[in-house]
């Protein structure tokens, strides 16, 4: 399996508390893309969305200031994997390149508003109290 196909830990970390269990995706390029369309829906619960309407969620995260890369790469799986669920325009029945690249999408997204936001947290926590205590006063408004 490509390096982009393996999810990263943190997907790992939002499935599992979830319902959805890791099952062999590529025996199915619809049942994936579906499924990580499922899973992204998930994500934008854990971003505090409320995972009722994925396209409106996207839409929230965008006036939240989301960045465009991540705001395309979450329309890209939206589409996708609903086209997969409801037949129209995409067809997806042999498409195992299509969905090697959602889950690279996937990750990418868990990767920039999950994992690196909390590596970055966990950093800033190790400073001494004294370096974030001036950090703080530096940037109280006057």
């Amino acid at each position: 399996m490509e390096e982009a196909r393996r999810p990263i830990p943190t997907f790992h970390e939002i499935l599992s508390r979830t319902t959805m269990k890791p099952v062999p995706l590529f025996l199915s390029p619809r049942g994936a893309a579906a499924l990580l369309r499922l899973a992204i829906q998930k994500l934008v619960i854990f971003l505090e969305e409320k995972g009722d309407n994925l396209n409106q969620d996207i839409g929230n995260l965008v006036e939240k200031g989301l960045s465009p890369k991540i705001q395309k790469s979450l329309d890209v799986v939206r589409v996708i994997g609903g086209e997969a669920v409801h037949p129209g325009v995409l067809d997806l029945r042999d498409d195992q390149k299509t969905v090697g690249d959602l889950f690279g999408l996937v990750n990418l997204i868990c990767e920039t508003m999950i994992s690196q936001p909390k590596h970055v947290d966990e950093l800033y926590e190790g400073l001494p109290e004294s370096k974030k205590e001036q950090v703080r006063r530096r940037d109280t408004p006057k």
